[in-house]
């Protein structure tokens, strides 16, 4: 059974300034929650195409791999590995990643990033479209419920409390 999780944060930085962070992969570890303990472990980077004043050197374009670890059900050591791949970029705009390998049946990221202004204040509203299924059928459907879901929204909230600091 398909899921979809999505949320949204704004942030008073202009796309232009938000979207190359989430682009670099080495970001990654930064605003995933402190005791998941996140790691890089390989990144085969393609690099986007070029775009006047985007600094592509760093970014993870489509096709690039990126495989992390991480502790799935901390303070427990247990380690899982994500495999992810990038399948859609475009500058200043959005990209999305699939999950090749890791602990869901599927997974399809898609971060967007929309120019917006509130109460007077140019930004950047971040959103998160996340498509997954979990698999193991009624087991799965019930860890979803009862764990998945709120990890990932724990996962997500962490990020929204780091962000602003970081960019």
């Amino acid at each position: 059974m398909s899921h979809q999780l999505q949320l949204e944060q704004w942030v008073a930085f202009p796309v232009e300034h938000v979207f190359p962070f989430f682009s670099k992969p080495r970001n990654l570890p930064r605003i995933m929650p402190a005791q998941s303990d996140t790691r890089i472990v390989r990144l085969d980077r393609v690099l986007p195409p070029a775009v006047e004043g985007a600094p592509s050197e760093l970014a993870a374009g489509v096709g690039s791999i990126i495989v992390t670890s991480f502790r799935m059900f901390p303070p427990l050591p247990v380690r899982t590995q994500w495999i992810a791949r990038i399948v859609e970029f475009e500058w200043n705009h959005h990209f999305a990643d699939v999950q090749d390998e890791g602990p869901f049946r599927s997974w399809h990221h898609r971060h967007e990033f929309i120019a917006q202004t509130q109460h007077a204040v140019e930004g950047t509203l971040l959103r998160d479209t996340v498509e997954y299924e979990v698999g193991f059928g009624v087991l799965g459907r019930i860890a979803n419920q009862l764990v998945v879901i709120r990890q990932m929204r724990h996962t997500f909230l962490a990020r929204q409390r780091v962000l602003e600091s970081l960019l």
